[in-house]
């Protein structure tokens, strides 16, 4: 399901997303989106609507102390947050002692990861990146279209999953988060 999309360009993170749920061979449109902002962080979600709806309603952000790196911050103190948050929501699983989330992009600082579904935090040395099933083809657009402003870079790669991909659809919704 779906397709999230997230690009940084000076100090600020772009993030913009479809509006399709989808379940097996059925899809609607819904009109909850999936991106939003909550205290300083922008961020995107596929997986499931209900790890959505814990990351904007229900997570409790920790603090992020003065001379801690933003990437050891992710790492520990949100990851740790995030992976209460889901489990005291009921959508974490644990299966042969391994526990699982969902997949998701966070801007920060000017920063752009990507949480995979075993809550590692990824950066790419990309400006941008992408999750759900129209990832590969956003890939492909955002890499080649460079020359567009931010939000017609992602609208456009938005319009290049859809086209591809069964589980995209419109409307598209584009925010942005500069770095505080």
């Amino acid at each position: 399901m779906t397709c999230i999309i997230g690009l940084k360009q000076d100090n600020t993170v772009f993030m913009g997303c479809d509006s399709a749920g989808v379940g097996g061979l059925s899809l609607r449109v819904r009109a909850d989106r999936k991106v939003f902002k909550k205290n300083g962080f922008i961020m995107g979600f596929t997986s499931s609507f209900r790890m959505g709806e814990l990351l904007q309603y229900s997570l409790v952000i920790p603090v992020h102390y003065t001379g801690i790196d933003i990437y050891e911050y992710m790492v520990t103190s949100f990851i740790n947050a995030v992976r209460e948050c889901l489990k005291a929501g009921g959508y974490a699983k644990k299966e042969k002692e391994e526990e699982s989330g969902g997949t998701f992009l966070i801007g920060y600082k000017g920063r752009l990861f990507k949480i995979e579904d075993d809550y590692q935090v990824a950066e790419s040395l990309l400006p941008f990146d992408a999750c759900g099933c129209g990832e590969a083809y956003a890939l492909g657009a955002m890499y080649s279209n460079a020359n567009l402003t931010p939000h017609d870079r992602i609208t456009q790669a938005l319009t290049t999953a859809q086209e591809f991909s069964a589980g995209v659809r419109m409307p598209f919704h584009v925010l942005s988060q500069e770095t505080e």
